[in-house]
């Protein structure tokens, strides 16, 4: 066993968090939607181009918001892919819908567009895309979809800040969209997300619903003159504390960005030769598609020899870890969803899939990382 373990992830600090902390506590105000806030609030609406950004605790809480926003109801169902985190679902489950699971491509490992309109039905509802590791969903061709039988489209964009499709920002694209800031993400507040409001419908609304059901915030610009319940909602705000800590974050977003770009390049060239020799596969980025290098992933030929990979490069020191359990075949996905057609590279490629160290600092450790996976092979 090495003296020092590389780990498979570990939050970037810019500097500047525990003093915009400070400043929060100084200005007394530490509930949500403070001078903080409102920064993250302008930054994400300037940089995306989205009509409204809203901070949430979490990407799950932004999924609840949308679900609440879309008006999803009992029985209706939702379009996703398998291969996802458990909030993409869950969020939807909560209004007691269906989600309609379909395979993801063997490219991108993103949901395959193709199989989308043969699983709408007169109870569908909503198109969930999921931009797996930063790289975007063929939106173009979802959106169409969407046009034509009138669907709602809501992006789980949790790992797709700074990415983009043909120009536009992941999470911009369809109807609304949704951010994490969770700590394993890019830009982070420890727990954190984001709602993208892009269709001006539901600005008002999301207001309200993020704000406990009331309009408070028409209240604070002045528009009503008391505020009170008006509709069904939740407290999905962060705390000035954590929108302190977010707001340092965005400020070095273009430098954290470029600095893990610069890692994940290394190590697609770095592995380039051991896949000429057939012994993985490296990611696959489409035209159009400008990432944002939230992972590197590896595809190797089965499940055991994944296991064994990750064995022995845990013997060297070096932390890697596989992904998603798909939620088709989970113990909750057998009971409240349902899968369109065959799930084949779902499966498959999940089984397979290995994700390397990747974050920021990580530059003096990268070579051993691809010593040891060389060894491990």
């Amino acid at each position: 066993m090495m003296s020092t373990t590389i780990p498979f992830n570990k939050p970037f600090m810019t500097g500047r968090e525990l003093w915009y902390i400070a400043q929060a506590h100084t200005n007394g105000h530490l509930s949500g939607d403070g001078q903080f806030t409102k920064k993250c609030h302008a930054w994400l609406e300037q940089r995306t181009g989205t009509k409204r950004a809203l901070l949430t605790h979490s990407c799950t809480a932004a999924l609840e918001m949308a679900a609440l926003l879309a008006e999803v109801q009992a029985g209706d169902e939702v379009i996703m892919p398998s291969y996802t985190f458990v909030s993409t679902a869950n969020a939807f489950v909560m209004r007691g819908a269906i989600p309609v699971f379909v395979d993801i491509r063997p490219d991108t490992l993103n949901i395959d567009e193709s199989k989308i309109e043969a699983a709408i039905t007169p109870r569908t509802k909503v198109i969930l895309p999921v931009h797996y590791a930063g790289v975007a969903c063929e939106m173009d061709t979802i959106m169409d979809i969407a046009s034509r039988h009138k669907l709602i489209v809501i992006e789980d964009a949790a790992q797709g800040i700074m990415s983009t499709y043909k120009g536009r920002a992941l999470g911009t694209i369809g109807h609304m969209g949704a951010y994490s800031f969770h700590e394993t993400k890019n830009i982070v507040s420890g727990e954190g997300g984001a709602l993208l409001v892009n269709d001006a419908a539901f600005a008002e609304r999301a207001e309200i619903i993020r704000e406990k059901g009331t309009n408070r915030s028409q209240f604070f610009r002045g528009q009503v003159d008391k505020y009170t319940w008006v509709d069904v909602g939740s407290s999905y705000l962060p705390g000035e504390v954590i929108a302190a800590f977010l707001w340092a974050q965005m400020e070095e977003a273009d430098a954290i960005t470029r600095r893990r770009l610069d890692l994940w390049d290394r190590y697609h060239a770095a592995l380039a030769p051991l896949e000429a020799a057939g012994k993985l596969r490296r990611p696959v980025l489409p035209d159009g598609c400008v990432h944002n290098a939230h992972m590197y992933y590896i595809l190797l030929d089965s499940l055991e020899q994944r296991g064994k990979v990750i064995d022995n490069m845990k013997r060297q020191g070096v932390s890697t870890v596989f992904h998603y359990v798909p939620l088709h075949s989970a113990p909750a996905g057998l009971r409240l969803s349902r899968a369109h057609g065959s799930m084949r590279h779902t499966d498959e490629l999940s089984a397979r899939l290995l994700r390397l160290p990747l974050w920021v600092g990580l530059e003096d450790s990268l070579a051993r990382v691809v010593t040891a996976l060389n060894e491990a092979l």
